[in-house]
């Protein structure tokens, strides 16, 4: 007996109207009234929300944020994605478009081009995307990498370079400290902002680990202010692929 069906998506999402806005890095998903379909076809609630904001309330009740009332779970993938609990509250913003930390602008000038379609966005910068760039980068530059002999004719993909780091490859190392600098500093903003418990990270390119993990929580460090800096745990997500389902499951009554 199934009493409700919750989806998380990739993207802008309208919570209370049930329509997909904009996914971002899908083409073609623009203005989709997706509960509505699915109710019509099986008669019973759908909600939606955004992927990550559905992955931050199921590590805020069974995860790495149990406890927390203050936290932020990002996810760092194809993009980054993000939810924001505040006072125990999942935030959505005015028009349920909150937590887009993937695209707050790091660089005055234009910088590279993001899949929103502007310059200079934070993903734009550190996701999955961004690794590969660096890491063809590398080897265009004559270096030798084991991220090279692990793709063997085929794509180089984050995959291969966290592996190749946690393998001890010293310039796939080089790449995931560097990104790890550049998550550092655009969250040193959003805690300075927001102050909370706890940064939750999950996502592929998260797991690479302490390897990346580290030179996030020493940005933070240096460059968030220090009552901020010196509250904040920066933490791995705990549910893995299944906090956006679990968090899905509980939009019904969230």
């Amino acid at each position: 007996s199934i009493e409700a069906i919750g989806f998380g998506l990739p993207g802008q999402i309208d919570y209370k109207e049930g329509v997909v806005k904009n996914l971002p890095n899908i083409p073609g998903w623009v203005n989709v009234p997706l509960a509505k379909i699915i109710e019509d076809e099986f008669k019973i609630p759908t909600k939606l929300d955004n992927d990550v904001r559905c992955a931050a309330l199921g590590e805020l009740n069974f995860g790495a944020g149990k406890g927390c009332d203050n936290l932020i779970c990002i996810t760092i993938g194809t993009g980054i994605g993000s939810g924001i609990i505040l006072n125990g509250k999942l935030i959505r913003g005015a028009s349920n478009a909150a937590g887009e930390i993937g695209h707050i602008k790091m660089s005055m000038n234009e910088g590279p081009l993001c899949g929103c379609g502007d310059y200079g966005c934070f993903e734009a910068y550190a996701s999955g995307p961004a690794i590969v760039t660096m890491a063809k980068e590398y080897i265009s530059g004559g270096k030798s990498a084991k991220y090279k002999e692990m793709a063997q004719d085929g794509a180089i993909t984050p995959y291969f370079v966290a592996q190749a780091a946690l393998a001890g490859d010293a310039v796939s190392i080089q790449i995931f400290k560097q990104m790890g600098k550049i998550i550092g500093v655009g969250l040193s903003s959003v805690i300075n902002l927001l102050n909370p418990e706890k940064v939750i990270i999950g996502g592929g390119v998260a797991d690479a680990g302490e390897i990346l993990l580290e030179p996030i929580r020493q940005t933070i460090k240096d460059r968030a202010m220090p009552i901020q800096a010196n509250t904040v745990k920066i933490v791995p997500a705990q549910l893995a692929n299944t906090a956006g389902v679990i968090g899905a499951s509980l939009l019904v009554n969230s």
